[in-house]
């Protein structure tokens, strides 16, 4: 007779489950951290290298293609080398990386190395979405989940507004390497908190069988519907704040760094909704939660296009709300859709997310720079559209 006690699930209200969500909440919060500040830099690291806007924004596309990339390996080898030892050496490596980055005087070995640490934190995300779906019960899976996307929206708020502050007091070399301490600490607090994995089983190493688990996934139609939002959601999302930035600094905002890093501070609604998203899930069904996070998203883009910063403010605060509550809602029903290798169906998810944030963050520029900020907007509108329709299937 197994032992209870070594093949429980996770159940909520309980201490082990505590500490497993503060734990994951840390690897998200570094994971986006390290990430993403370089976002409110874009227009400081333009003018000290002498770049455009799209090709400043490579700063972070490189980094989210090399993760969306190397999602594919690091989630097949995870399969066989476990989930705690790795996720612990990707964050380790990513934080070193960060703070490699404040070194260096070049251009081109900036992106470099941002691309190199958006390789190590490819050991990061499909891992933890993978442990949830594993060790948590099911009935707390979208809880959970929503958890850790709030982890990622909180990484994503501290680490563009420690950026913004510290680039105005210091210059951008300060700003990602405060990062990089954060990115540190939340590792040794990762390290410390989350519980061993009880429900994961070794695969062996063979190319046949990962291929087979990709080519499983992918013929899953629930789950290919959920890889096109992926890309579609966090593409457009990254454009808008990419190049919201641009918009702020010039007139008739002509906002500084320290401000447009505060107004990252809308991250805040995300954490909120991520959480009550998942709780929503069970009592209206995932696809009318999903539709009705991305009209939230569809009024938020509506407003950002007004020549008032209080309105745009509250455009993206709207936006921020149903990413994040849209993107919960996904994330949740990969773990509970993929039969089996999942974190290698959370890999091809966050492959097709980081893919997004990548080609659509970096098309965006061009846009933003031959066309304008109400031409962007309407580019995104019809991406969130193409989103809701592809929901349907949920």
């Amino acid at each position: 007779m197994s032992n209870p006690e070594v093949t429980a699930h996770l159940q909520r209200g309980t201490a082990a489950y505590r500490r497993a969500t503060l734990a994951l909440f840390c690897a998200g919060f570094a994971t986006f951290a390290l990430l993403y500040c370089v976002q409110p830099l874009l227009p400081l690291l333009a003018a000290h290298f002498s770049v455009s806007a799209a090709a400043s924004s490579l700063a972070l596309s490189l980094t989210t293609l090399s993760l969306a990339l190397c999602l594919l390996v690091s989630g097949a080898l995870a399969e066989s080398w476990g989930r705690k030892p790795v996720m612990v050496a990707a964050l380790g490596l990513a934080s070193v990386l960060g703070i490699a980055c404040t070194l260096v005087e070049s251009w081109d070995y900036l992106l470099l190395l941002r691309a190199l640490l958006g390789l190590a934190l490819s050991g990061l995300p499909a891992l933890a979405m993978a442990y949830v779906g594993e060790e948590f019960d099911p009935a707390a899976l979208p809880a959970a989940m929503g958890l850790y996307i709030g982890g990622t929206a909180l990484g994503g708020l501290l680490g563009r507004l420690l950026a913004g502050l510290l680039s105005d007091l210091g210059g951008w070399p300060w700003a990602l390497g405060g990062v990089a301490g954060l990115g540190l600490l939340a590792l040794g607090l990762f390290v410390w908190l989350l519980p061993p994995s009880r429900h994961f089983r070794a695969q062996p190493l063979s190319l046949r069988g990962l291929l087979g688990n990709f080519a499983m996934h992918l013929r899953s139609p629930a789950l290919r519907g959920l890889f096109w939002l992926a890309f579609l959601l966090m593409g457009g999302f990254v454009a808008l704040f990419n190049y919201v930035g641009f918009r702020l600094a010039a007139a008739p905002f002509n906002l500084s760094s320290t401000v447009i890093g505060l107004l990252f501070s809308v991250y805040l609604v995300g954490i909120l909704s991520a959480g009550w998203a998942g709780r929503l899930v069970p009592r209206f069904g995932a696809r009318q939660v999903m539709q009705s996070a991305i009209g939230i998203m569809l009024l938020g883009v509506a407003l950002c296009a007004a020549p008032w910063l209080s309105v745009v403010v509250v455009g993206l605060a709207l936006f921020t709300l149903g990413f994040f509550a849209a993107h919960a809602v996904a994330s949740g029903q990969v773990g509970l859709r993929s039969a089996g290798a999942k974190a290698q169906a959370s890999a091809l998810y966050l492959c097709a997310y980081y893919l997004g944030s990548s080609l659509v963050g970096y098309a965006a520029g061009y846009v933003w720079e031959h066309a304008g900020w109400l031409p962007l907007l309407a580019v995104l509108s019809a991406l969130f559209v193409l989103a809701a329709w592809r929901a349907r299937t949920l």
